[in-house]
């Protein structure tokens, strides 16, 4: 009979999912927090995200006395966020693996790459919808082409005290980074540097195409995500996540091929509000 409290593989495992959806949602939050979002939205089952935005125009204020004041007149028009998307992907790790390499070790390492490539797929759509951006500046230098889309963006959110959020590429911002007293941080893969040159919060990161910069305020950016520990999910499924729901893990054996497979799940995608907020930068020189 075995003993009180005695750790078994399954608790091993049960370890294992809690780690990575740890990792995951700390390194989100990370971001999150360095791009000031401060919308995020769950989705819920049945339901789709809409939105609507004002448009009209303001009559004249010069009315002469006794004359009748004209009527402004607005409008509401929808916009469209698109629809999310629940990801899924599966791996699994051999028996001959295992025996190589031990159970905990062969099965975490595979697990711990994993989650820095689906880090990676988020990173890649969220770039290239920022390169979707219809403002457009062009500088000499990354400092000339940081101050052109700084000053665009001001324009751009005229009504609002904005902070910048600008993505660079690694080679692009280097040469700063070994001549000056910088002080980079990491979240979700990424480098970003608060405050850079006085302008804003600058990310780096590789999938930016190297002479290319986006920018856009941080107000403009919103996190929209399915919780996998919502949506219903957990009447059919059973994923270990956290209270941020961003990401769900459930690792099982399956005898009919002798693996270990793990299923992971997210539906997040970061998106700005307004695509003319966006402003995509180009280094000439």
């Amino acid at each position: 009979m075995a003993e009180t409290n005695l750790i078994k593989k399954a608790d091993l495992a049960r370890a294992r999912e809690i780690d990575f959806a740890l990792q995951f949602s700390e390194s989100a939050k990370k971001l999150i927090e360095a791009l000031g979002i401060t919308r995020k939205i769950a989705k819920q089952a049945g339901t789709s995200l809409k939105a609507y935005k004002a448009v009209g125009t303001l009559e004249s204020g010069d009315v002469a006395e006794g004359d009748t004041i004209p009527l402004s007149k607005y409008t509401t028009e929808p916009v469209s966020y698109g629809e999310i998307t629940l990801k899924k992907w599966r791996k699994a790790t051999s028996a001959e693996a295992i025996v190589e390499r031990g159970y905990d070790q062969a099965v975490s390492t595979t697990t711990d790459r994993m989650l820095k490539d689906v880090q990676k797929a988020i990173r890649s759509d969220f770039f290239a919808f920022l390169a979707t951006g219809t403002g457009a500046a062009t500088g000499a230098d990354l400092q000339d082409v940081l101050a052109h889309m700084w000053g665009q963006l001001q324009v751009k959110f005229e009504d609002d005290a904005i902070e910048a959020a600008f993505f660079v590429n690694p080679l692009d911002i280097a040469d700063y980074l070994a001549d000056a007293q910088i002080s980079t941080q990491t979240a979700f893969g990424m480098t970003y540097v608060q405050d850079f040159l006085g302008l804003g919060t600058v990310i780096i990161n590789a999938s930016v195409p190297k002479g290319k910069v986006y920018a856009t305020a941080k107000d403009n950016l919103v996190l929209y995500y399915i919780a996998v520990n919502g949506a219903d999910l957990g009447e059919a499924f059973s994923f270990t996540s956290d209270e941020t729901g961003y990401i769900g893990i459930h690792e099982e054996p399956d005898y009919t091929n002798m693996t270990a497979s793990d299923t992971v799940i997210n539906g997040m995608t970061l998106f700005a509000e307004r695509i003319d907020g966006v402003v995509v930068g180009t280094i000439s020189g």
